[in-house]
Formats: C-alpha cells, sequence, structure tokens
C-alpha cells in the first residue's frame, strides 16, 4: 500500500480528515495548492477530487480557468496512479490530452481511472490514466487522457 493510501485510510473519517489529507498533499506537491483541492474517494482505481469555483482560479470571463482543470486532471490522475501501482514500481507523468467540452461555472470535481483494468505491470510500460471533470450539474465541462511511464525500481 502507498502511504500516500495510508495516511488517507487513517485520516479521511476523521473530523476534517479530508481536508487534512489535501492539505498534506499540497505541502508535497505545493504547485497543486493553487487551485485549493479537497479529495472526496481515494482507493485503487479511483481518486475523486473537488474544487470551489473562486476567484483564484478563474479566467477573464468568470468561468473556472482551462488550466486549473488541467490541475485538477494531472493531480487527481497522479494521485490515483500512486495509490494502484504496486510498491515494486515507480511512476511519472509522460504527456497529458486535454478536452474542453463546455464553459466551467460551478465548482468541479475530477474523476481518475485507469483506462485499461486488469492492468499487466511489467519491467516498464505505458498506463493510460481517464480524468473527468463535471460541474455540480454532473454535466462533463472537460476531459483528460493521461499517460504515465510506470517501471521497475532500481
Amino acid at each position: 500500500m502507498s502511504q500516500a493510501l495510508k495516511i488517507w485510510k487513517t485520516l479521511e473519517a476523521k473530523p476534517a480528515g479530508k481536508w487534512t489529507f489535501s492539505k498534506l498533499l499540497c505541502l508535497k506537491a505545493p504547485y497543486f495548492s493553487s487551485i485549493s483541492p479537497l479529495f472526496e474517494q481515494l482507493r485503487p482505481d479511483y481518486c475523486e477530487v473537488s474544487i470551489k469555483k473562486h476567484r483564484a482560479v478563474l479566467n477573464h470571463i468568470g468561468t473556472v480557468h482551462a488550466i486549473a482543470m488541467c490541475n485538477m486532471a494531472e493531480l487527481a490522475g497522479g494521485t490515483m496512479t500512486d495509490v494502484t501501482v504496486p510498491n515494486t514500481h515507480r511512476w511519472i507523468p509522460k504527456g497529458m490530452q486535454v478536452e474542453y467540452i463546455q464553459k466551467a461555472s460551478t465548482d468541479l470535481v475530477a474523476v481518475a481511472t485507469p483506462a485499461q483494468s486488469n492492468f499487466v505491470w511489467n519491467e516498464g510500460s505505458d498506463y493510460v490514466v481517464n480524468v473527468e471533470v463535471k460541474n455540480t450539474a454532473q454535466e462533463l465541462v472537460f476531459r483528460a487522457t493521461i499517460t504515465m511511464w510506470v517501471s521497475l525500481k532500481k
């Protein structure tokens, strides 16, 4: 079990546990603090992260900025990968393709899942993660496909 998943399991049910986990993760990866994420669910093969629509993530027309959604996708996809990949392996993002479906004018939720179930972990291969971002009406506003390079630890 990854260190992140151990910490999540310790904190998730405690008062302010999800908030605390989210802040701890942002201390480890400070760039993500710019979107003020909140982890809602985390387990192997699944990660759900939410953000509030607030000034720091808005663009000039008052909707959530495209790069804020990219940050959400990378955070959800990377964290899902971290808790899914066996401890014998390591991972790093290799590439990300994004699609902006419609304006994001509300709070958002990103869900990351593997593109392929029952993935076979080997010496080194691409691991593809799908991330969907939806608004409060459950409408898809953004989609990302993130390719992670997963290889054996040295």
